[in-house]
């Protein structure tokens, strides 16, 4: 693959957009699942899928336009999924919960009425669903270099607010933190880096990248800050490697990419069941 890396600009653009989606991805996963938010994902996702499929229909059925971008208006209907659930979350304020399940429902029904209305599945909207290699263009990877730069910036310059938000929302709104707006801008940051993912990781995978290396770092790490550390270090290792084997096996890296998440997921686990037993044995020993 090393040499088709230099030969091929659609390898190099992959390459590239999977690092930083392995940075991101992470990163913002280790808020979501401490704040038990991990299904939020899940809901938008599904209203990527229903920008896409908008994008392609109109495509389709409007003379004139060839050449519109599916990855923009996946990232309008994310963005706006993502303040509805802001929206629905204060509606419902003794049951926040259900803000979710109902963007997710929706966005399941409202994507599966225009991807019939554009004749079905096709080839582009497939390697949307799963990821492709072939798929992320130039200006894809500019669009998601430039969302890391935001979603970096943003996590430094509002650490602390999201440290304290995501364990305790009284004692935020107590310390004078202004949670509803911060929750806002981190929501909104989500909706962008799962539009922006789906290119390389594929929609409906792209819930697991920002879950499953936080899930192996929490088995192992002994801080916050180690756990975002050690998120990326999985996230990074399951997009590369997940990347080299879906161009040798000639498969969608989406699967390839949860696949090698789920095996560093099991590894962290039998190591720390190897570690506590060997813990308990020194200790009785």
């Amino acid at each position: 693959m090393i040499d088709s890396f230099f030969q091929y600009q659609f390898l190099q653009n992959a390459a590239v957009t999977g690092i930083l989606i392995g940075i991101v991805a992470p990163l913002l996963g280790v808020f979501i699942v401490v704040r038990r938010l991990s299904l939020i994902a899940d809901a938008l996702s599904h209203i990527t899928l229903t920008g896409i499929a908008a994008s392609l229909l109109i495509e389709k059925r409007v003379t004139g336009i060839n050449e519109l971008n599916p990855v923009y208006m996946g990232m309008v209907f994310s963005v706006g999924g993502a303040i509805l659930i802001e929206k629905l979350r204060k509606l419902y304020k003794h049951y926040e919960e259900l803000a979710i399940p109902i963007i997710l429902s929706g966005g399941i029904g409202v994507g599966v009425i225009l991807i019939s209305l554009a004749d079905g599945f096709n080839t582009d909207l497939f390697s949307y669903l799963f990821g492709s290699v072939t798929a992320v263009s130039s200006s894809s990877m500019w669009t998601v270099f430039f969302i890391t730069i935001a979603v970096i910036t943003v996590v430094i310059l509002f650490y602390k607010e999201l440290f304290v938000l995501s364990f305790d929302e009284e004692h935020a709104s107590i310390a004078g933190v202004n949670g509803r707006w911060i929750h806002l801008l981190f929501i909104v940051m989500v909706a962008l880096v799962i539009a922006s993912s789906m290119q390389v990781v594929g929609i409906l995978l792209v819930s697991a990248l920002m879950t499953l290396p936080v899930a192996a770092a929490l088995r192992i790490s002994a801080s916050f800050k180690q756990t975002i550390g050690l998120s990326i270090a999985f996230g990074e290792f399951s997009v590369i490697f997940g990347l080299i084997s879906s161009y040798h096996l000639s498969v969608p890296p989406g699967g390839t990419i949860v696949v090698i998440a789920i095996m560093v997921l099991i590894m962290a686990i039998l190591y720390k069941k190897v570690r506590n037993h060997l813990y308990v044995k020194g200790d009785t020993v």
